[in-house]
């Protein structure tokens, strides 16, 4: 059990190492190999579960963390989290490498890169292996603020701080979003374990807040895997240096929506809302990034419209292969089931292939100095090893045979003709839409795999648009894309070691109702010639046509006005609200301190004064008060007469005096109330702040030696007595509606509870001793900054002297 805790804390631990190491290593050249010992060794301990998660085993590990709210670090280890677990770790080995070599010229503090990318890595991994709800979230926002980090990591540039900015606000939204969502859900479950809330699915599935917590957490999902329309924070994250592209925004981060979802899926997956927004959701996104990438010059922008394609085709699957909860086990559940194999087998492939790509776009930068495809071509010829990466990984993303992307999308096209027959939730009317809507998107996502290959690699080759002298990349950065190219190619001829050792325990894990054996979900190349086969044929048909002609027609959809697209109203509606906020803070943002009093206080009188007569509470019980004295009426003479002084002295010095008097008058009602030592604590603070006054008053420059006489204002009046009265009445009556007993039994108990005589300062040492020692420490920065004020005024008043 430690040695899981061990490593999944183990990118924390190194990311507090990494600022030493880099200041005592040779900074560049040896950082990067250290961090990498950190997600290979993760890597080759999960590789030790696969035999024993295959053949069906689970493993949970418990670690306390708050055990009086019921809140443990519940590690679970199954199919689908291994799956997660060595996506992020493998891939996570490979970009790293990369980086080594990617980021041996930056500037910048690198090893503030590397901090923040393993805070991401071990968020992730937290998320995929955590059981508990809120340890959950916990990690699922650290994936926002690491993720924030590493794209503003150029913050001179603007658009680094703006698409950080974006993302983050897009997907922390989301994160309330989903927050609300396992509140919801803990309710209905009365757990925090997601594997409890699986079993008692019969009771939450009829519950009042099923349908409330389905949306909140879709709404956390769609904005992580960035689905349609929070899909808009994605391409701005481009800015992000390109191993961060590669790994955040292919294999892991918008990867954490895909995980949530198909964790959820035996709680929300027989329902119609699920089914209708997720793959509904998935089909419009998958659609939408396909056709806005074809509008794209920039490489890295037309492969983030291409994820946010790519995952919307994911998403899609994953709703249809919800229904085989609807059907449960039997004939139309399993068909439904191979739907879901085939969500995860695309999620594995696009990890491998688009990884690749990413770091293709990342040589192409680097060498080159461009990346618009309008100053590339030929570059096949100086760079063939990249262009052999760039087409099987392109190829791959665009469904062709002999690469791994041409099994699962053949996979998806039989799923969407499924669903288009499945003749529940409506689909026997408008069941069609699926098929036609995936055909469409394949289609453009086979053009702008085309112009991604052949724009960039074909064609003429032209030196004098580069900036550099272009030559094939160092050996050093070809390693990770070479690694994830050849798995692209073996995964197309050896499909089901993969499928049998990783795939079908998650499926298990996804849809355990469904009774499935490691040999139940074959994955093969050639089932004849049928209906998938023919859309495919026709896929690369039109697709070539279209690419082909592509001048003739890709000015029309580079030229949709940009005032609709979502990014467009995105910032309109930002811009609008900064215009407004500003507006609105101008108003009462006087500069005015009497303002600001005016507008707490009247908050507080209204607030307060209103509910007391709102709700009944003026109501007074005077017969259990003591007898008032004669001390307590002369106490309470002075305490006025002092009051007026402060208000109406001529005179600064008399006016602190007075304040001090009104304070040494209150500790006498402490000794009048037996309450000694509260007396003296008084005193001691009423002398120490009176000196500090005086103190600050003979040090502050050009003082006068009278106050003017303030007007009279009405409204200070009126607001002074309301503050006066609401205070008053809100004291008795909170004294004659005792609703609960008073806690005084217990302090009494302080000798037994905590070994001290004296009741006031075990409250103040032992039940509140963070209290007072926190108030201790804000006196205490208090006074040295007064100190280091003062010092420093005389520091210069001497300098100024000697000169």
């Amino acid at each position: 059990m430690i040695t899981l805790y061990i490593f999944i804390f183990l990118p924390f631990i190194f990311a507090l190492l990494v600022p030493f190491l880099y200041k005592h290593l040779n900074r560049r050249a040896h950082t990067g190999w250290f961090v990498l010992l950190v997600p290979l060794s993760i890597f080759i301990y999960l590789v030790r579960y696969i035999p024993d998660v295959a053949s069906g085993a689970t493993f949970e590990y418990t670690l306390s963390w708050i055990p009086t709210f019921g809140i443990n670090i519940t590690s679970y280890i199954d199919g689908l989290g291994l799956l997660f677990g060595l996506l992020i770790t493998g891939v996570g080995s490979l970009v790293i490498i990369y980086s080594i070599f990617y980021m041996s010229k930056v500037r910048e503090a690198l090893h503030n890169f590397y901090i923040y990318l393993l805070m991401f890595m071990g968020a992730m991994l937290g998320l995929v292996f955590s059981d508990h709800l809120l340890v959950l979230y916990g990690f699922w926002e650290l994936t926002s603020v690491s993720s924030f980090l590493l794209i503003a990591y150029w913050y001179e540039r603007k658009g680094s701080r703006q698409g950080a900015l974006k993302a983050m606000m897009i997907t922390v939204f989301g994160g309330f979003g989903m927050l609300a969502g396992f509140i919801m859900l803990i309710m209905m479950g009365d757990t925090y374990s997601i594997r409890e809330i699986i079993a008692n699915i019969d009771v939450i599935q009829g519950h009042a807040l099923f349908i409330p917590a389905l949306l909140c957490i879709l709404l956390g999902a769609f904005t992580k895997s960035a689905q349609f329309p929070f899909g808009i924070w994605l391409p701005d994250a481009m800015e992000a240096p390109t191993p961060v592209s590669s790994y955040l925004h292919s294999a892991t981060m918008v990867k954490a929506g895909i995980y949530l979802v198909a964790r959820m899926t035996p709680v929300f997956g027989g329902s119609p809302v699920w089914f209708w927004l997720v793959a509904g959701i998935g089909l419009i996104t998958l659609l939408y990034g396909s056709l806005t990438a074809l509008r794209q010059t920039d490489l890295k922008a037309l492969l983030a419209y291409s994820t946010i394609s790519q995952l919307g085709l994911i998403m899609s699957l994953l709703g249809i292969g919800s229904l085989a909860v609807y059907f449960g086990p039997g004939e139309s559940g399993t068909v439904f089931t191979v739907a879901t194999f085939a969500a995860l087998f695309h999620l594995f492939n696009h990890s491998t292939f688009k990884g690749s790509l990413f770091m293709v776009v990342g040589i192409i930068d680097h060498e080159t100095g461009r990346r618009d495809i309008r100053y590339l071509g030929g570059l096949m010829q100086v760079m063939p090893i990249t262009f052999t990466i760039a087409l099987v990984g392109g190829l791959s993303m665009a469904g062709l045979p002999p690469f791994n992307g041409f099994l699962s999308k053949e996979m998806f096209f039989a799923a969407v003709n499924d669903v288009s027959q499945a003749g529940i939730f409506g689909l026997s009317k408008i069941g069609m839409l699926f098929p036609i809507i995936a055909w469409v998107a394949s289609i453009f996502t086979f053009v702008y795999c085309m112009i991604f290959i052949f724009k960039t690699f074909g064609g003429v080759y032209r030196p004098e648009k580069l900036t550099r002298k272009v030559h094939e990349a160092p050996l050093g950065m070809l390693i990770s894309p070479i690694i994830l190219g050849l798995l692209v190619v073996f995964i197309f001829f050896f499909p089901n070691v993969l499928g049998k050792y990783i795939l079908t325990p998650a499926l298990t894990s996804i849809l355990p109702m469904m009774p499935f054996t490691p040999y139940d979900v074959k994955i093969s190349a050639w089932h004849g010639l049928n209906l998938e086969l023919l859309m495919t044929f026709g896929v690369i048909a039109i697709g070539f046509i279209l690419f082909k002609t592509a001048k003739r027609w890709i000015h029309i959809v580079r030229s949709y006005p940009q005032g609709l697209m979502l990014n467009h109203w995105y910032n309109q509606g930002v811009s609008g609200t900064e215009r407004l906020s500003a507006s609105l803070t101008n108003r009462y943002m006087t500069g005015s301190l009497r303002h600001y009093l005016i507008y707490i206080f009247s908050f507080f009188v209204l607030l307060l004064l209103g509910s007391l007569l709102l709700f009944h509470g003026i109501q007074f019980d005077f017969s259990n008060n003591a007898a008032i004295s004669i001390y307590d009426i002369g106490l309470v003479i002075a305490m006025i007469i002092a009051s007026l002084t402060v208000l109406l002295a001529s005179n600064r010095i008399l006016a602190i005096v007075a304040l001090g008097a009104l304070g040494y008058m209150v500790s006498m009602f402490f000794v009048i109330f037996r309450a000694p030592d509260l007396a003296l604590t008084q005193m001691v603070v009423e002398t120490v702040t009176t000196v500090l006054f005086l103190l600050c008053f003979y040090h502050l420059p050009k003082l006068k030696k009278s106050i003017d006489r303030i007007p009279f204002k009405l409204t200070n009046l009126i607001i002074s007595v309301a503050m006066g009265l609401t205070v008053t009445l809100l004291a008795l009556a909170a004294n004659g509606h005792k609703l609960f007993e008073p806690i005084t039994a217990f302090f009494e108990n302080a000798y037994e509870l905590a070994g001290a005589k004296n009741i006031v300062n075990a409250i103040l040492v032992d039940f509140r001793g963070f209290d007072t020692m926190l108030e201790i420490s804000v006196l205490t920065i208090a006074g040295l900054g007064v100190y280091i004020l003062v010092h420093q005024r005389s520091k210069r008043r001497e300098q100024r002297e000697t000169e």
